[in-house]
């Protein structure tokens, strides 16, 4: 029990009380700041600021070398079909047609399976395998378009024409989308290359969101008799959010990816519905005509279609970002 001294003196505890408060009400005070602190703020300030002035320069001189185009076609540039050097006619809605159907169709062919995978990295493989196998899988994603474009030449196109178009063509021929001659190169082999290279993304990400999950909220299903599987549903549905933007990130990587599927789509800008012929993409007609291109026009409407893709991405991934932030935030 604290008490006060006939002599006006008070306990030690509660002068080392009114002692801390005090010191903490000068250090609240005080106006001093440290120089390294405001040298550090100020310039990791500048850093972040140099990253959006670097997109917004990106996006000034794309809007600013294909103005010509934009003011010659207008809204025509995105719905004409026809692309001609020669006579000046410049049409990007076959390439804008290419890169939807060939993103979509290998978000369509990896979602399952990544589905698939993040929930047994993060629910089902013990730890001794579940180390290695997020490794190899994550290994995927850093091996060079190049070189996936190197297999789908040599081993995906010829293994398409001879055992998958055939075998699409006779048992479901009668979809308009598996018509046509067995090409080997077209639409089905750019989706196809695109899913092996976004399903390491997908995957990854998803499991990293279901990771996310709390566990006390495995914990509580289980313990009410749910079973392992009613278990991963509630997870699944908790995570759905995240496992969105996992597949949004996935097709953003699909939307600009450019060697790989330059090798093997055919790059015919022509709008067919048979997954079987020949198209093309922004990102495949940019690379291929690009040093190639000769007059003012022809560069302007390459710069449109590079702005009209940088656009696309750059939504897509925000969206994304968006998506899996709003998910993984909730553990913390």
């Amino acid at each position: 029990m604290l008490v006060e001294t006939p002599e006006g003196e008070i306990s030690p505890a509660v002068g080392a009380s009114r002692g801390v408060t005090s010191r903490a009400s000068a250090l609240k005070a005080s106006p001093k700041r440290n120089l390294g602190d405001v040298v550090f703020k100020y310039t990791t300030l500048v850093f972040a600021v140099v990253v959006l002035f670097l997109i917004l320069l990106m996006a000034y001189e794309m809007y600013a070398d294909s103005k010509p185009s934009i003011l010659k076609f207008g809204w025509g540039f995105l719905t004409g079909t026809t692309w001609d050097p020669v006579q000046e006619n410049y049409g990007a809605l076959p390439f804008v047609f290419g890169t939807i159907v060939s993103s979509f169709l290998a978000l369509l062919i990896a979602l399952p399976l990544s589905l698939g995978i993040a929930v047994f990295l993060s629910e089902m493989a013990p730890s001794w395998l579940e180390r290695p196998l997020s490794f190899l899988i994550e290994l995927l994603a850093g091996i060079p378009s190049i070189v996936y474009g190197l297999w789908g030449i040599f081993v995906l196109v010829p293994w398409v024409r001879t055992s998958i178009e055939p075998l699409l063509s006779g048992h479901l021929g009668f979809l308009p989308i598996f018509r046509g001659a067995p090409y080997g190169f077209g639409m089905l082999a750019a989706g196809l290359i695109l899913f092996v290279m976004i399903l390491p993304i997908v995957a990854s990400i998803s499991r990293d969101v279901l990771k996310a999950v709390p566990q006390s909220q495995r914990e509580a299903s289980l313990a009410i008799g749910a079973t392992k599987w009613e278990s991963i549903r509630l997870i699944l549905k908790d995570a759905k959010s995240g496992i969105l933007g996992a597949c949004l990130l996935g097709l953003g990587r699909a939307i600009g990816e450019t060697m790989a599927v330059t090798m093997v789509i055919g790059n015919t800008p022509a709008i067919s519905a048979s997954l079987f012929d020949p198209g093309y993409t922004m990102a495949s007609v940019i690379a291929n005509e690009f040093t190639e291109a000769t007059t003012s026009m022809h560069i302007s409407a390459l710069f449109e279609i590079a702005l009209l893709l940088f656009l696309i991405t750059i939504i897509v991934n925000m969206f994304a970002r968006l998506l899996v932030w709003s998910a993984t935030r909730r553990k913390l």
